[in-house]
């Protein structure tokens, strides 16, 4: 698990990093997006910030801090990247994106437990779905996001609710 996430760290940054340009502000106004999400990546809930890579929205980043109770309650954290493909209605888009979600029983982040097997696991999640941003900046969507992970593929989906800035 401490090998993917480091990949997976890397790869982040490696894509900020690569050929953009930013304002002296680091970005421009209503790339930023706090949301919170039931559902989603997150698994049963989370609080997400994004990070949209240029001008207009199309590439971005997020990060956020879930929770899921199956047996045990699990701290989540899904990370992800995706893409919006613009609609002819101004605002609104089809959005596509890749993550992975590290879940950590009773919200330890790190150290031994009795039973290894069963105190983490790590989700791989692939999202499609329909994203709206209204003219005061409030954002919505909804989202398929099904679930892979040792446990099999489950259907999943979440509903978000946020704000650009």
């Amino acid at each position: 698990m401490k090998s993917t996430f480091i990949l997976i760290f890397c790869l982040l940054i490696m894509g900020v990093a690569s050929g953009q340009t930013y304002p002296t502000t680091f970005a421009s106004l209503s790339q930023h997006s706090v949301y919170v999400e039931a559902g989603g990546p997150g698994l049963y809930g989370s609080l997400n910030y994004e990070l949209q890579l240029t001008d207009k929205p199309k590439f971005g980043l997020r990060a956020g801090l879930g929770y899921y109770h199956h047996n045990a309650k699990y701290l989540t954290i899904p990370l992800g990247a995706n893409y919006l493909f613009t609609l002819e209605e101004e605002k609104s888009y089809i959005e596509m994106g890749v993550g992975v979600t590290f879940a950590r029983a009773d919200g330890k982040l790190r150290g031994a437990s009795t039973n290894p097997d069963a105190d983490h696991f790590t989700s791989y999640i692939p999202s499609i779905g329909y994203r709206r941003h209204t003219y005061d900046e409030w954002i919505w969507r909804i989202m398929l996001t099904p679930i892979i992970n040792n446990f099999g593929l489950s259907p999943w989906l979440g509903v978000s609710f946020g704000k650009r800035f």
